[in-house]
């Protein structure tokens, strides 16, 4: 399975990395991003599967950062997070209103927050942590790594079943080169775009079975999706 993407937004280190350590425990990719301004860069490239935003960070403030996340269509939708010192009723409502899903006061356990993400997951964001996932007439088994079209059974290398995990997670949302290599192959790796294509072309292959719909949309010049027919 393809572990859920986090982006921790926090300007004390010493939180950050407790969060970080927290979250990657219970199988998380996570990001820190120290400043709101890096934070807003960074979602620009690539939008994680939640966020953790404190309200105080430097060059663009939490409260800001997500009311112009809000204005965008990509992270309209994107599970937020609050975290604050701020403990009054007007500052929670703020930051409920701009667009916060959950709020957290400092000092919080870190039981609360872990449950408190997953929920936030589980409620906004089902389909990352199913172990089962549905496009129209593909299914796909995280637990059994088996791919079904219809009644026929799919032969899948490991980096197609990855890359079509991916997809489905997102179903019609364009993806580029770029962010399926980060999203499916890590940042760590480098690995030239040209690949992506290689593997796209296999997975089409794979799954388009004869007489069947294209499901993989390529879009020129911006990346590929897969579609719902």
């Amino acid at each position: 399975m393809i572990a859920p993407k986090i982006m921790v937004v926090e300007d004390e280190e010493p939180l950050g990395v407790l969060l970080r350590y927290n979250l990657e425990a219970e199988g998380y990719q996570v990001e820190v991003v120290m400043r709101g301004d890096e934070a807003e860069m960074r979602l620009r490239e690539t939008v994680p599967d939640l966020l953790v935003l404190d309200w105080m960070v430097p060059a663009v403030s939490g409260i800001e950062l997500c009311r112009r996340l809000r204005l965008r269509a990509e992270t309209e939708r994107l599970p937020i997070i609050m975290l604050t010192a701020r403990g009054e009723e007007t500052d929670r409502v703020r930051g409920l209103t701009t667009g916060a899903d959950d709020y957290l006061v400092k000092p919080f356990s870190m039981p609360e927050f872990v449950a408190r993400v997953r929920a936030l997951l589980r409620r906004a964001k089902p389909e990352v942590l199913s172990s089962v996932l549905k496009v129209d007439d593909l299914v796909l088994d995280r637990e059994t790594h088996r791919v079904h079209r219809g009644e026929a059974e799919l032969k899948l290398g490991p980096t197609e079943f990855r890359l079509l995990e991916f997809l489905m997670q997102h179903p019609g949302r364009v993806f580029s080169r770029g962010q399926l290599l980060d999203n499916v192959w890590g940042e760590t790796l480098y690995i030239d775009e040209r690949t992506v294509d290689v593997h796209v072309g296999r997975l089409r292959k794979a799954v388009n079975l004869d007489g069947l719909p294209d499901v993989i949309r390529t879009i020129r010049g911006a990346g590929y999706a897969i579609r719902e027919i």
